[in-house]
């Protein structure tokens, strides 16, 4: 590492709700500080370079892919991951829920970044047009190909979301 780097900085944010200040490698992903530092794994590593999705979680509100953005950028902000999307008595999100009634997850590794990329489409104004639908979910990939049930789980439920 540059000498002119500190080995590591202290960053003040929110993560799911809680107020937490964290000791952070400046070259240190979200994404790992999520999984290994703060033991929150339901955020999957799968390409590690923005790919496939699996990492989505809200930043201020916002989708982001967690294995691109530093955890020094943090510093201030609210992340919420899927661990974070649970309602009183941590009984599941109606999205959660409508993904198991629509067996829209198989191997499930691709889930969390499928529900927490849905709940932003929500958010933003989820279009009834499956084709545009399908596109602005594109970002999130499913080796399984439950991508019809995952369709149906989102439309299912954003109309009551919004």
């Amino acid at each position: 590492m540059p000498a002119d780097l500190p080995s590591s900085l202290t960053i003040r944010l929110t993560v799911n709700g809680a107020d937490l200040e964290v000791a952070v490698d400046p070259r240190r992903s979200l994404l790992d500080l999520l999984r290994e530092n703060l033991e929150l794994t339901g955020t999957k590593k799968g390409c590690d370079h923005g790919q496939c999705g699996a990492c989505t979680v809200h930043v201020d509100g916002e989708r982001r892919l967690s294995c691109l953005q530093f955890a020094a950028q943090m510093q201030g902000r609210s992340v919420t991951t899927i661990e974070g999307v649970s309602g009183p008595g941590n009984d599941l999100h109606p999205l959660q829920k409508a993904f198991i009634r629509h067996d829209a997850m198989q191997c499930g590794f691709c889930t969390p970044g499928q529900i927490m990329s849905a709940l932003a489409v929500v958010r933003e104004g989820c279009p009834t047009d499956t084709t545009e639908l399908r596109e602005m979910l594109s970002g999130n990939i499913c080796r399984c190909g439950a991508y019809e049930n995952i369709l149906k789980a989102v439309q299912e439920v954003a109309g009551d979301l919004r």
